[in-house]
């Protein structure tokens, strides 16, 4: 089979996307392509300077461009309800809804509603989104949510005793666990879509190693080594265009299916071109995953209605 590349995405007019984090790096260039080929793309982001220089960058490529913004802060459960009652505001349909944005091995901190910032930010912050916007998504034929994962996930291990690291903090270990989290709300996200008989599908994807900015939110002697070592990631590493492409995979490929996983082809997936990929058993394991949801509502307040079947 052919290489999957940015020329296979299809023409998207009509379609209307929001995709987080969009103000650089990965989000950055999926808002661009997906807004080349003629999508209303929404940057939602939480700096909004930020989120104006991505929209100009955007309409310097392609100044036909339907670009626009929302202010979006995924730490804070109020601006996630916020930032999602705008959008449904503004637009009556929802295409895709690409979950991207994230924090990486941050010092510790907590956030507004006293969760574990990277558990809040990458995790809690877009499980509420989606369920804010779940009844447009699913009145969307064919919409998708695709949450972007990472190889990290391989490290990550959901500890219930004490999910807000409240105990011990180890700041790699707490982005394993909120980067096994998007996987296994992907795929509880699928089953539970699946039993209501909807076209909505949820996707997950990973970049692989990619160089973008995100290991700028590390901090302390994580943030250091990064810095220190970045030169020699380049020898392993990919761009944040050609990162982008197993989320734009499953985001726009019409053969894409619900609870299938993407991402670089290449030795280890650290870089290459898109495909479907394998998780960990640990990102499949039903009990855990129906158990995540549970405290994701409890701990959000956003009940995923919209999902309940008839009794």
């Amino acid at each position: 089979m052919a290489d999957w590349t940015e020329a296979l995405i299809p023409d998207q007019t009509g379609r209307v996307m929001l995709v987080t984090g969009a103000n650089s790096g990965i989000g950055l260039e999926a808002a661009r392509m997906l807004a080349q080929r003629g999508a209303q793309v929404v940057l939602a982001c939480r700096t909004r300077s930020k989120a104006d220089a991505a929209r100009a960058s955007i309409l310097a490529d392609a100044p036909a461009a339907d670009v626009s913004i929302i202010d979006l802060d995924l730490s804070s459960l109020a601006s996630t309800g916020e930032a999602a009652a705008e959008f449904s505001g503004r637009f009556d349909r929802l295409d895709l809804l690409l979950n991207n944005a994230g924090v990486m091995a941050t010092p510790y901190q907590r956030t507004v509603d006293g969760f574990e910032l990277q558990f809040a930010t990458n995790h809690l912050g877009h499980f509420a989104l989606t369920g804010h916007l779940l009844p447009t998504l699913l009145a969307t034929t064919a919409s998708r949510v695709v949450n972007v994962s990472s190889l990290a996930h391989r490290m990550g291990k959901i500890d219930f005793d004490d999910l807000q690291s409240e105990r011990k903090y180890r700041a790699w270990g707490a982005y394993g666990q909120s980067k096994l989290a998007n996987l296994l709300f992907t795929f509880e996200l699928q089953r539970r879509l699946s039993a209501i008989g909807a076209d909505t599908i949820a996707v997950a994807a990973h970049p692989g190693i990619s160089d973008t900015n995100l290991a700028g939110s590390s901090g302390g002697i994580a943030g250091k080594l990064m810095s220190l070592t970045k030169p020699f990631a380049k020898v392993f590493s990919q761009d944040s265009h050609a990162g982008a492409l197993p989320t734009l995979r499953a985001a726009t490929d019409p053969a894409v299916l619900g609870g299938e996983y993407y991402g670089p082809d290449g030795f280890m997936e650290q870089r290459g071109t898109p495909k479907r990929v394998e998780s960990t058993g640990a990102a499949k394991d039903p009990a855990v995953a129906e158990r995540l949801w549970h405290v994701s509502v409890e701990l959000t307040g956003v009940p995923f209605t919209a999902l309940d079947t008839p009794s």
